[in-house]
């Protein structure tokens, strides 16, 4: 398997300042993106057990 085949994964963008609204949302922008940043390092480190040798 190659990096070609096997494309790196994207670090997700954080939220703006304004997305948040500041309202204590049960679910805010900044919880969404601390579960995406921990799923994007886990498959993050998946991918360079499988391709030791890239960048």
């Amino acid at each position: 398997m190659t990096p070609d085949d096997d494309p790196r994964p994207v670090e997700p963008e954080p939220p703006l300042p304004g997305d948040c609204c500041n309202s204590g949302c049960p679910i805010c922008v900044h919880d969404l993106y601390a579960e995406q940043l921990q799923h994007y390092r886990e498959q993050l480190a998946a991918w360079k057990a499988r391709h030791p040798d890239a960048a």
